[in-house]
């Protein structure tokens, strides 16, 4: 039983640590909350204080609600692939068969390839018009090739990135899948359920959590996908998403007032769609 002395002891050694993690979140925080209530350019001298108006004219750009829109697109085709995808990957993943480790490894592959490195692999040789894999299929199937990335940039983005994240989801849902008790499903399958209701009633229940922070995690790191935009499109108002269009201002328009401003208002979006998925998935399961 830990005593008064041994508490005081712990939060004395973890002080540092969280002192430390606090100051390397608040300092960039605080700088850019500042760097949004000013008139601050690249391309200019002076700083001078103007309140809101950067947030105004973010808000008010055309590109911002086209990015917008991008990124809800983008976060939820990405979510939707990787949850039912990994769901059912992890479900044919827990039966016993021959090679199941090194299928199990071949699946978290694409997990451990740099985003860079995944978005030319797909741009240039499954996505090429004239010599990608998927244009040889077509080719063979009798069918036209398809230009993804300049027909159906966001969709492209979309398959890129949930090739890349489907791995995590399948992992995570796969080990809530295997602390499932096998009591569970024999009590089920003795009563005459099927297996879809076992699925149903006794799986996805228990994988709920799961499910959640696959949700939660993936959402926070979709939302800051900017390297396989860059890569294969290199934006536009039917791909760019709202952390490509922030960084978009830095880079050519050197606004650095507006971009902070951005960054602040995706912030804010970011843990307003996060805990929006998280509650509406906890619903759904439940009932």
């Amino acid at each position: 039983m830990a005593t008064l002395h041994t508490k005081s002891a712990a939060r004395a050694m973890m002080a540092p640590a969280v002192i430390a993690l606090f100051v390397w979140m608040i300092v960039p925080l605080a700088l850019t909350l500042w760097f949004s209530t000013l008139r601050y350019s690249f391309y200019g001298i002076d700083t001078p204080f103007v309140g809101f108006e950067n947030y105004t004219y973010f808000l008010t750009d055309p590109r911002f609600l086209s990015a917008f829109q991008n990124t809800l697109i983008l976060v939820l085709g990405v979510l939707f692939v990787t949850v039912v995808g990994g769901t059912l990957i992890a479900l044919l993943l827990d039966q016993a068969f021959f090679g199941q480790s090194a299928v199990r490894l071949l699946v978290l592959a694409p997990f451990f390839v740099m985003p860079t490195v995944a978005a030319l692999v797909w741009k240039n040789m499954m996505m090429n018009p004239v010599y990608g894999v998927i244009s040889q299929v077509l080719a063979a199937l009798g069918l036209p090739p398809v230009d993804w990335l300049n027909n159906y940039p966001l969709l492209s983005i979309i398959i890129i990135v949930a090739w890349q994240w489907l791995p995590f989801a399948t992992l995570i849902l796969l080990t809530s899948l295997q602390s499932l008790s096998e009591d569970q499903k024999e009590a089920a399958e003795m009563d005459g359920a099927g297996p879809l209701s076992i699925f149903f009633y006794i799986t996805l229940p228990h994988m709920k959590r799961a499910i959640t922070v696959v949700i939660l995690i993936q959402t926070i790191f979709i939302l800051s996908i900017y390297a396989e935009i860059f890569v294969t499109t290199g934006g536009g108002t039917s791909s760019s998403n709202l952390t490509f269009f922030i960084a978009t201002l830095i880079q050519l328009d050197g606004d650095v007032g507006t971009a902070s401003a951005g960054g602040i208002v995706a912030v804010i979006l970011a843990n307003i769609v996060s805990i929006f998925l998280v509650r509406l998935v906890g619903k759904n399961l439940e009932a």
